[in-house]
């Protein structure tokens, strides 16, 4: 019993994901699919095109859901090609109100 309690916990505890995708993702709409996907997965944070031509997604919720948003950056929408996604798991120390996508 208490198993499963632990279980329940750990899919409720907030965690923060911090990602830097690589490739042809700037101009294809990535911004506005990492908004669509964070939010239908309940999560909050944000997005943004870098200088150098990345884009910057930090989200936070639920570890399960974050490793949807995860998978989805991988794949990203038609238009684009990624190439490469660099993660780090952290803490929260920010709150947000709700996913948007920052300039």
């Amino acid at each position: 019993m208490m198993e499963a309690m632990n279980q329940s916990d750990t899919s409720k505890k907030r965690e923060e994901l911090f990602a830097i995708v690589r490739g042809l993702v700037q101009g294809v709409g990535f911004r506005y699919f990492v908004v669509q996907k964070a939010t239908s997965l309940g999560l909050r944070g944000y997005t943004r095109n870098l200088d150098n031509g990345d884009v910057e997604v930090l989200a936070q919720g639920p570890r399960p859901a974050l490793e949807t948003l995860l998978s989805h950056l991988r794949r990203g929408p038609a238009a684009s090609s990624v190439s490469e996604v660099q993660e780090a798991w952290r803490e929260p120390t920010e709150h947000f109100s709700g996913f948007n996508i920052r300039w």
